[in-house]
């Protein structure tokens, strides 16, 4: 049973999108738990010493991407 998903897309400067992966990052590599607000709510995640990273990186002729899940 799926209790929560929050989706989100929305259009960054370069530099903005960079500071969001940084707080992200400096979330994980200082604590064990993420926090998030969304829609007036605050939400903590718990994180395991341990987590699986998967990184997809796709290039074509109209664009690129990367996405990246973290999951435990």
């Amino acid at each position: 049973m799926e209790l929560l998903e929050v989706e989100r897309e929305q259009t960054l400067t370069r530099e903005d999108a960079a500071g969001w992966l940084e707080d992200l990052a400096r979330q994980l590599a200082r604590n064990n738990q993420l926090q998030f607000r969304r829609d007036g709510m605050k939400y903590t995640l718990r994180v395991p010493d341990q987590v699986t990273m998967e990184v997809e990186i796709e290039v074509a002729d109209d664009g690129a991407n990367i996405e990246l899940e973290i999951r435990w």
